[in-house]
């Protein structure tokens, strides 16, 4: 394998993980806080085609920054989504599994919807300002390393590494991540303790709402460039195998959506891969979704979640 190809490889991967470490690390927020979020596929399709709408909009005054700003615009649009799942499950005490699900089937329809409104057709057009490639100044003059890492590379990929590597120091280094993982571990000691139980749930699934819809910004304007029913297909359902994966933690749910990322990847990049490019491409498309499968398979009944996750509390009187 040459440089160049592994280079390519290497970038490709990122561009893939990106969205995946987002939304899985959200996840995390999540369930830390004690509550399951399967609507992560619902909250990366808001984040989509909130982004890519913005991006349609403001890209002749934004110019090159269209994409970042729709990245915020995405994360918004993920919190409100989200939302509507906290107040199901912290304030209504509706099962997790229903109400994130709910998500997932509202969303889809609910975008299409708001496009023929605006549009007048079934998907939007293909922005203009999208996610290009980076070169990191000096980084990418190092020998090898700074040709396969740092030239040409993803800046958003970087960008979600950052922002788990926060989300660990958060989590496992600050006040506000162990309230967050006591009432998602055992929240009638934590109330007991004074800690408001149900406002740090919210923040668990807002944070994971606004990460989420940071991911499907990121998807929409990196790889997709436009919205459509099919635009996120599956991503929120890899995220949440990456967090299970990763057992919860930030670091490793960032690692295990890099691999899943590859995963992606591979079915673009496979064809020019040695022995790789032997397997028929249907086997490689459907790689990600199997891999998803067998881990859930492997690793749902092995990792240990949050105590309390899935368990709606009752304030007692």
């Amino acid at each position: 394998m040459n440089m160049q190809l592994l280079s390519s490889l290497i970038t490709q991967t990122l561009v893939y993980s990106a969205p995946l470490i987002l939304t899985a690390l959200g996840g995390v927020f999540s369930e830390r806080s004690g509550i399951v979020n399967v609507g992560l596929e619902g909250i990366m399709v808001m984040g989509a085609f909130t982004s890519v709408v913005f991006n349609l909009s403001f890209a002749d005054q934004l110019g090159a920054m269209t994409p970042w700003f729709g990245v915020l615009a995405g994360g918004a649009a993920g919190v409100i989504f989200a939302l509507l799942h906290a107040v199901a499950t912290v304030h209504f005490r509706a099962d997790h599994i229903i109400s994130g699900t709910v998500m997932n089937l509202l969303a889809p329809p609910l975008t299409i919807f708001l496009i023929k409104v605006i549009y007048g057709k079934g998907q939007t057009d293909t922005i203009q300002q999208q996610f290009g490639y980076f070169s990191f100044p000096g980084l990418s003059k190092i020998p090898v390393i700074g040709d396969l890492f740092f030239n040409n590379t993803s800046l958003p990929a970087y960008f979600a590494i950052l922002v788990a590597v926060i989300s660990w120091f958060i989590i496992f280094k600050t006040k506000f991540g162990l309230r967050l993982r006591s009432v998602g571990e055992n929240p009638l000691a934590a109330d007991t303790l004074g800690i408001n139980v149900y406002a740090l749930r919210y923040s668990g699934v807002l944070i994971s709402g606004f990460l989420g819809g940071m991911g499907g910004a990121i998807f929409a304007q990196s790889i997709a460039g436009r919205f459509a029913s099919t635009t996120i297909a599956g991503q929120g359902f890899i995220s949440m195998a990456a967090m299970i994966f990763g057992k919860w933690n930030p670091l490793g749910a960032m690692g295990a959506a890099i691999f899943f990322g590859f995963a992606q990847n591979l079915s673009i990049a496979g064809a020019n891969l040695p022995l790789i490019s032997e397997i028929p491409d249907v086997y490689l498309q459907a790689a990600p979704y199997v891999l998803t499968i067998v881990v859930l398979v492997l690793f749902l009944g092995k990792a240990a979640a949050p105590k309390a996750d899935g368990v709606n509390y009752i304030k007692s009187k």
